[in-house]
C-alpha cells in the first residue's frame, strides 16, 4: 500500500507575530517554522498502517523552499520519501491553491491513500483534504478516529457532535482528513534523523492555480485595560458586581 501524507509548515507557536508591511501576511523572515500538528497525526497514521500492511509512506508538502524542514522532518520519523511541490506562491495560499497544488503532484505518483490532518494551526479553514479528495476524484471521509483496511476497502470511524461516531466503508483509493488526538505521537530518533539524510526529495513545480480568495488585511489582536468604578451602597454594588461577572465577563453562571 503506498499512502502519500499531506504536510503543512505553519508558524511556531511561541513566535511573536508581526505584519509584512503590507499587513496582509505574516513577516515570514520574523517567524520560526514548524510541522502542523494535526498533519503529525496524519503522519502518524500513515506509519502505522505501514507497518501493519506493509508499503510506504510518502510525505508530501507544497511551499517554499523552506518547507523542506517538515520534509526531513517526516523522513526522520520514518517516511520513505517525499515531494517537494514547490512554487513561493504558496506561502500563505488559499485552500483551493494549495489542493490544486497537491493535487498535481498526487497524479503523476498515484498512492492508495492520501491523509492529511484535519485543519491547519494558522488559517484552519479544513479545507484542503476535502478539496483535494474532489480535484482526484477520490471518495473521501473527515475527522477520522480509526482506520481499517481489508484488501481495497477501507473501513473508518468519524467523530460526530456530542459524543456521537459514525462508521463508514469506502473504496481505495480514498481521501482521509484525520482527527487529532487518534493516536500517540512518535518522534525521530537520532538513528531516524541521520537515516533522514539519505532519502529522496523529489521537487517538482506547483501548478499555478487561481486564487480562490485573498487576504487583503491582517491584524493584531489588541490588548487593552478597562477599569470601571461600581458606585451604590454595598448591596448595590455587590449586585451590580455579581451582574458584571455574570453577563459581561461570563465567569459565573446563576442567575
Amino acid at each position: 500500500m503506498r499512502i502519500a501524507v499531506c504536510l503543512k509548515q505553519v508558524v511556531t507557536r511561541e513566535s511573536p507575530v508581526r505584519l509584512d508591511r503590507a499587513g496582509s501576511w505574516i513577516d515570514e523572515a520574523q517567524a520560526g517554522w514548524e510541522l502542523n500538528e494535526p498533519d503529525a497525526y496524519a503522519l502518524e497514521a500513515a506509519l502505522r498502517l505501514r507497518e501493519q500492511h506493509g508499503g510506504e509512506v510518502v510525505a508530501v508538502s507544497a511551499g517554499p523552499a523552506r518547507v523542506t524542514q517538515v520534509l526531513r522532518e517526516a523522513l526522520a520519523r520514518g517516511a520513505d520519501r517525499a515531494i517537494h511541490v514547490a512554487g513561493d506562491h504558496l506561502a500563505g495560499a488559499d485552500s483551493n491553491t494549495t489542493s490544486q497544488a497537491l493535487a498535481a503532484a498526487l497524479r503523476d505518483d498515484t498512492a492508495d491513500l492520501v491523509l492529511t490532518g484535519l485543519q491547519s494551526d494558522d488559517q484552519g479553514a479544513g479545507q484542503v483534504g476535502v478539496m483535494l479528495a474532489e480535484w482526484l476524484g477520490a471518495p473521501h471521509a473527515s475527522i477520522v478516529m480509526a482506520i481499517e483496511v481489508s484488501g481495497t476497502t477501507l473501513r473508518v470511524k468519524r467523530e460526530l457532535e456530542n459524543g456521537w461516531s459514525q462508521w463508514l466503508t469506502l473504496p481505495l483509493p480514498a481521501v482521509l482528513t484525520i482527527q487529532s488526538g487518534i493516536n500517540q505521537l512518535r518522534y525521530a530518533t537520532l538513528k531516524g534523523i541521520m537515516g533522514a539524510k539519505k532519502k529522496d526529495i523529489r521537487t517538482v513545480p506547483a501548478s499555478s492555480g487561481a486564487p480562490s480568495q485573498r487576504i487583503v488585511r491582517l491584524f493584531v489582536p489588541e490588548r487593552a485595560k478597562k477599569t470601571e468604578m461600581i458606585g451604590g451602597t454595598p448591596a448595590e454594588a455587590a449586585a451590580e458586581l455579581v451582574r458584571a461577572l455574570r453577563d459581561r465577563a461570563r465567569v459565573i453562571e446563576g442567575r
